[in-house]
């Protein structure tokens, strides 16, 4: 198993050896095109939520933040009524 993960260091070292190579090699516009490229391709491998789990993790941010937000007002109207009890 070590030599397996080593090989693949090894083979992700020399790849990005080799990107660097490259880059040293292209011109500003190349390299913004390579980018680009780069971009457009890791997009591709995204796997994008349906719409109803992108509705439902929608939801669910949005009722923790109101939750959070009734949280955080409700220690500051206490905090505010025992400083104003504390200090006059």
């Amino acid at each position: 198993m070590y030599e397996e993960v080593s090989i693949r260091k090894e083979e992700v070292v020399r790849v990005a050896d080799e990107i660097k190579n490259d880059e040293k090699r292209l011109g500003l516009f190349a390299r913004i095109g390579l980018f680009y490229r780069q971009v457009v391709s890791e997009l591709r491998k995204v796997v994008w939520p349906t719409r109803k789990q992108l509705s439902t993790y929608t939801s669910v941010v949005l009722v923790f933040v109101a939750f959070i937000i009734a949280v955080v007002s409700l220690l500051d109207v206490v905090l505010t009524k025992v400083v104003f009890w504390v200090f006059g």
